[in-house]
């Protein structure tokens, strides 16, 4: 729950105060080499030809502009030790705070072409700054900047809990496409820049606020220089102004004094024009070599003693106070070296593509969670037809496919102006059914033939009586699977006989679905469309399967009584996300051994080209039933669209996706004739480690771990301790301790699947309650249910605290076993409110 709620807030914040973040960033790359640009431009105003004469010193330079310019007013004089630099006469000018830097020529004194691009970055500091707005625009900015350290902490945190390989972390995915590629960019990109925009936050809020910039004072463990302009403007009236031959006669002693005393070299030295008669003249000097621009050693020079009385030099400062006095270096790189500055400069300039991303990103999301329930969002009032009657939809759903196919239905009904009400099964009331003229039922059946768990209460009590509904027209689309033909489709079968034992008139015979088919589901789709005498849109389930690569596969029980089973993980190329208790849908592929025999058995090269398909015989039969007989091969376009794919399979996940894997617990299963299953063949056998395995993530929200601190109590038996792993983990990730765990297998020894993990959980404290049964480890044989009745007081005890139950595992023997034992501790009533309340929830099979 926190981490959605940070995700929220993050993208939130990300589309509105990264508009702000995205200017900010380009106006500081430009910014960040303003000097250099200026230089650039402006090679008239700072190189100078070189004359055979020396440099006028400040002197010269001072009583030049005092008799040429006298209204100007000089605040400092920069010599540069480079023959071709030009000299710079700071002067004073209304609102400029630090002066107006006067480009001469250093031998004549002649004043060179104005800096071309000045306005130019003065516009864009206040734009990065404040948006030209003021003191309103700073606070904007300080705002958006405070924003970038959460933007970049919580972006590391929703990404962190995840064992990324370090080419996960840190390289972008080129073959990744659509949502899943701009989400890698966004989240590596990011994962580079991290130490960049923590700093350029963390030193921009420097200018931003007065707090921010006391703290970092104080965490760095320096004083904070104290403003004292006030104090020195009253000094300077106090005392009277010096005249200018003084102050020439200053500069000519400090100039010969300072370059006879400074013992060392530098690029440029300053003098700033003396304001008092003190016999102290304060100037600056940079370094050959300077670390960055404002590396800058400061020195207080005593022209009467002709020693300096303060010499501060750059490169003896402590870290802390040279970081401290080179704020702007260190915000924009420079401090740290060209190398860097380039980099922060890019990665300042990337900033507007984590605002695109991520408004891509919401987009996507937002189209994809409309499409996710477009069926519901379709049923907005439109125009109906006249005296149309209305349609009542109800559903009975496990896994969230007869729901689905239910809201299609009532969209495709409502496009073509037929009033819907969509209703679940276990909200069905007699009231309902004696109202409604024509009902649609669309209804799974699960386990071993009964209803849904939510709908058993319907199948219990309504189901029950005997009602009149001569008056009710109806139809029933029942889904099911053909691989368990004893159960295949009987719930559906038991509404549609219940019905018409009411005396209810069919529109049309009962269709069957199996596996969510197609053309059974067009098939109902026609059919409503002839009872309608409307064109209905097309009804359809599209599965899109992601390309996993198998990374591991282990033998769980080695010498066990039982078939083998095996821990089976797979990564994806991205990040795809799931939730603890969703299910794994691989399609099956065939082994390139049983391709061949079916191609050597019909004679056909294993290379020839499907010219239709652009793919060779071989790669066509990836994933069809090559074990049913065909008719005659005429051309093999033929051939291939008449082999049936073949069926999916389901698996509980084991993991979750901070896990950075998805693991499976696959037992190996034969048919009558000695092979290996279709799932289980393929997984733990005929795929090679690093291959590629079709699968896709299929939510199970009736199998989701709920989102507080209740207790919950996890039922399994076998493979079925997948499905309670992913709970388990997560329910530790969030440090909720009130976990009961009953496990049950043939034999402690072998078959105690994942033992170290859950013993580790158990002595942390994660999980508060183990309880085993292995059923062939003692004469009188001992199965889960057993244990839940040796320990009914205590479940009673659980039960009373609001605990939740989660049954996962084989429907025969174990979850049939459970169901019953619950109802004789419980009592039905007490069962029955738990499934509508959401607190018995089964993932069985």
């Amino acid at each position: 729950m926190f981490k959605k709620t940070l995700f929220q807030i993050h993208w939130f914040l990300g589309i509105t105060a990264g508009l702000i973040l995205s200017l900010m960033g380009i106006t500081g790359a430009i910014y960040s080499y303003d000097q250099q640009i200026l230089k650039w431009i402006n090679k008239e105003s700072y190189v100078v030809e070189v004359a055979n004469t020396p440099k006028l010193t400040p002197a010269q330079l001072y009583q030049h502009f005092n008799q040429q310019q006298p209204e100007i007013e000089i605040n400092s004089i920069t010599i540069a030790a480079d023959p071709t630099a030009s000299s710079t006469i700071n002067i004073k000018k209304e609102g400029a705070r630090r002066g107006y830097n006067m480009m001469v020529n250093p031998y004549t004194a002649a004043v060179l072409p104005e800096v071309k691009g000045r306005e130019f970055f003065q516009f864009i500091q206040r734009l990065h700054r404040n948006l030209t707005a003021g003191e309103y625009g700073a606070q904007i900015t300080g705002a958006s900047t405070l924003m970038l350290i959460f933007f970049v902490l919580s972006g590391l945190y929703l990404r962190f809990p995840k064992k990324h390989s370090l080419k996960q972390w840190l390289f972008i995915k080129p073959k990744l496409k659509g949502r899943n590629f701009i989400w890698d960019l966004h989240a590596v990109v990011g994962t580079w820049v991290v130490v960049f925009y923590l700093l350029f936050a963390c030193t921009g809020l420097y200018w931003s606020y007065d707090w921010w910039r006391a703290g970092m004072f104080k965490v760095m463990g320096v004083e904070q220089p104290q403003r004292h302009q006030q104090n020195h403007d009253q000094n300077k009236k106090e005392q009277p102004d010096l005249s200018n031959q003084q102050i020439n006669m200053i500069l000519t002693q400090a100039w010969t004094g300072v370059n006879a005393n400074i013992g060392r070299e530098y690029s440029s030295l300053t003098l700033n024009i003396p304001k008092l008669a003190d016999q102290k003249i304060e100037l600056t000097f940079v370094d050959p070599t300077p670390q960055h621009e404002r590396a800058r050693n400061q020195a207080v020079y005593h022209y009467q003693n002709h020693q300096f009385e303060k010499l501060e030099l750059y490169e003896d400062k402590k870290l802390n106070e040279k970081i401290m006095s080179s704020m702007l270096p260190v915000h924009r790189g420079s401090f740290f070296g060209s190398t860097y500055q380039f980099i922060a400069m890019l990665t300042s300039l990337a900033m507007p593509l984590f605002f695109v991303t991520g408004w891509i990103l919401y987009l996507k999301r937002r189209k994809q969670k409309k499409l996710t329930q477009a069926a519901r969002q379709s049923l907005l009032p439109q125009q109906m037809a006249p005296n149309a009657t209305p349609w009542l939809i109800s559903y009975a759903s496990q896994t969230g496919v007869a729901e689905q196919l239910a809201w299609r239905t009532a969209t495709s009904l409502q496009e073509a102006q037929q009033p819907t009400i969509v209703k679940p099964i276990q909200q069905l009331t007699e009231h309902d059914l004696q109202q409604a003229q024509q009902v649609l039922f669309v209804v799974s059946t699960y386990g071993t033939g009964e209803a849904p768990d939510l709908a058993t209460s319907f199948s219990k009590k309504l189901m029950q009586q005997s009602l009149d509904l001569a008056h009710l027209k109806y139809a029933v689309l029942a889904l099911g699977s053909k691989e368990y033909p004893d159960s295949y489709c009987r719930f559906g079968y038991a509404v549609d006989a219940w019905l018409k034992q009411c005396n209810a008139q069919t529109l049309f015979d009962l269709i069957e679905v199996d596996n969510a088919n197609n053309d059974d589901i067009q098939q109902w789709n026609q059919a409503l469309s002839t009872v309608t005498k409307r064109e209905l849109h097309a009804i359809n389930i599209e599965k899109v399967f992601d390309q996993w690569t198998l990374t591991e596969r282990t033998l769980l029980n080695p010498n066990s009584l039982g078939d083998a089973a095996y821990n089976i993980e797979l990564r994806a190329p991205y990040d795809i996300t799931w939730h603890a208790g969703d299910i794994a849908e691989i399609q099956p592929a065939n082994s390139l051994a049983e391709i061949h025999n079916f191609l050597f058995k019909h004679q056909i090269p294993a290379q020839t080209k499907i010219k239709s398909l652009n793919l060779t015989i071989e790669q066509a039969l990836w994933n069809k039933n090559l074990r049913i007989e065909i008719d005659q091969i005429d051309d093999l376009e033929t051939l291939v669209a008449q082999l049936p794919t073949l069926p999916t399979r389901e698996y509980s996940i084991a993991s979750i996706p901070s896990q950075q894997l998805l693991r499976l617990v696959v037992r190996q299963k034969y048919d009558a004739n000695g092979e290996l299953g279709l799932g289980s063949g393929w997984l733990t056998e005929f795929a090679q480690p690093k291959q590629t395995i079709a699968l896709r993530i299929r939510t199970n929200e009736s199998f989701h771990l709920i989102d507080d601190n209740r207790p919950i109590i996890c039922i399994g038996n076998g493979t079925g301790i997948a499905g309670l792993m992913s709970l388990l983990q997560q329910r530790n990730r969030q440090n909720y301790t009130a976990n009961w765990l009953i496990f049950g297998e043939r034999q402690h020894q072998c078959d105690f699947f994942y033992e170290e993990t859950i013993q580790a959980w158990l002595n942390m404290g994660s999980l508060q309650r183990l309880d085993l049964a292995f059923s062939r480890d003692q004469e009188q044989r001992r199965y889960v249910q057993d244990v839940l009745r040796e320990h009914a007081d205590e479940l009673k005890n659980w039960i009373e605290q609001g605990a939740v139950i989660y049954v996962c595992g084989s429907i025969e023997g174990m979850a049939t076993g459970v169901d019953q034992a619950l109802n004789d501790i419980l009592g039905e009533d007490a069962v029955d409110e738990l499934r509508q309340t959401q607190r018995y929830r089964r993932d069985v099979y």
